[in-house]
């Protein structure tokens, strides 16, 4: 049997569905992953076979440098950092803005691109990122099953009364005008039109006989898995519940931990590490609050003890499996990771989905959320003190044995 996975050339999407792919490669299948080069690596770490597939302009094999990306991408990933200093609200709407040209990058090559490599390895199974649109576009006009990943928070595919890109809710702490929450859901709307379009020209292109799409980014694949605690959410899908992946084992951080101290590990992802000044924050918070850290800096400097483990880049699931808490952007990998291993968060939501992630946690009494770029050092401290208090219960669950046996069920 061979499995074939199709992931955009980001460690971070990447990551979780290599893992996914590992329940494959334990019982003996064929794993073959579709990615770009950058994160050729990250392939052949696992031990799968890798084609090439490049899905977009933009490439991230681990922590991202706007100076390593294509021209104009570059500028673009420069106007998003400058955007979440701002807030809310105009992060979202560069967001949005940003998706009127960007969601799929020669949409009908790329399709036809993936199909051939259908065509070549006729795989028995298909996983393929969600946000993958121009492979998936491909998929659904040749009419070839597949497994729909979401990998985000589950409003990235919308349901009755969501709107892409505009959070179905948001933590109390963020408190944005009603005038300007109008303004982005009507931007928002106005990208889910201008998305529908692209996506029906593309179908139409590839399979005139094809149905057009209603609203494309509600279309999703015939298996629909949600890379997500159920706990958190309420969806008509399969809840993975996390992709908890291997890491290699370091022995300088093996015998950081031999120290048995509590400790919370600090991650902004392998994006937001450019907000230094908010890392920053967090660090004095943490050393108020006389608490050791460990923290994966990406490509920022931090000033912090000495006796603190800090790095441009950590083994996340390994040390959140023994730290005390943690403190997030609320990105997806983040969330599930440390929910898997019932460690309390706390949430600086920048962009995107992470709003609804952290609003979710916040619910679900599992974490507390701040505003990023308003938090002083005396509010964190007094989060950190808060949610070192609070009690995680969710279900370990295994999400590669769960995508699995949810191809079984379907077969």
């Amino acid at each position: 049997m061979t499995l074939l996975i199709i992931s955009p050339d980001y460690a971070s999407h990447l990551l979780p569905l290599a893992t996914l792919g590992t329940a494959w490669r334990e019982r003996g299948e064929r794993v073959v992953v579709a990615t770009g080069p950058a994160t050729a690596a990250i392939v052949e770490s696992f031990g799968y076979e890798r084609v090439n597939l490049q899905l977009g302009k933009g490439s991230n094999p681990g922590v991202i440098k706007a100076e390593d990306q294509p021209k104009g991408e570059d500028d673009a990933l420069r106007g998003f950092f400058d955007a979440t200093r701002r807030g809310m609200v105009e992060t979202l709407s560069f967001q949005a803005e940003a998706r009127l040209s960007d969601l799929m990058w020669e949409p009908v090559r790329q399709a036809r691109a993936v199909q051939q490599i259908v065509a070549d390895l006729q795989p028995d199974q298909i996983i393929v990122d969600h946000l993958a649109f121009s492979a998936r576009v491909g998929l659904v006009a040749a009419g070839i099953e597949h497994a729909d990943v979401v990998l985000g928070h589950p409003s990235a595919l919308p349901v009755a009364g969501e709107v892409y890109g505009y959070p179905p809710r948001w933590p109390a702490a963020f408190t944005p005008s009603a005038a300007s929450l109008e303004q982005l859901r009507e931007l928002c709307e106005r990208v889910s039109a201008s998305f529908t379009n692209e996506w029906n020209t593309a179908l139409l292109e590839l399979n005139p006989a094809a149905t057009p799409s209603s609203s494309a980014f509600k279309e999703h694949g015939d298996l629909l898995l949600l890379n997500y605690p159920a706990e958190l959410c309420d969806r008509d899908a399969v809840f993975l519940g996390s992709a908890i992946r291997e890491e290699p084992v370091d022995p300088d951080i093996e015998l950081w931990l031999e120290a048995d101290e509590p400790f919370v590990y600090v991650s902004f992802g392998s994006f937001l590490s450019v907000r230094d000044d908010v890392l920053q924050r967090v660090a004095d918070a943490l050393r108020q609050a006389g608490l050791r850290a460990a923290i994966a800096t990406g490509n920022s400097v931090v000033d912090a003890p000495a006796d603190w483990l800090v790095r441009p880049f950590l083994p996340q699931v390994r040390l959140l499996g023994r730290a005390a808490a943690a403190v997030t952007h609320g990105g997806n990998n983040s969330v599930t990771e440390a929910m898997h291993h019932r460690v309390p968060l706390l949430v600086l939501p920048f962009s995107t989905d992470q709003f609804a992630g952290a609003a979710d946690l916040e619910r679900a009494g599992f974490g507390v959320a701040l505003a990023p770029n308003e938090a002083t050092v005396d509010e964190l401290a007094d989060a950190l003190r808060r949610v070192l208090e609070i009690e995680v219960t969710v279900e370990q669950t295994n999400g590669p044995d769960r995508a699995y046996a949810s191809f079984s069920k379907t077969s």
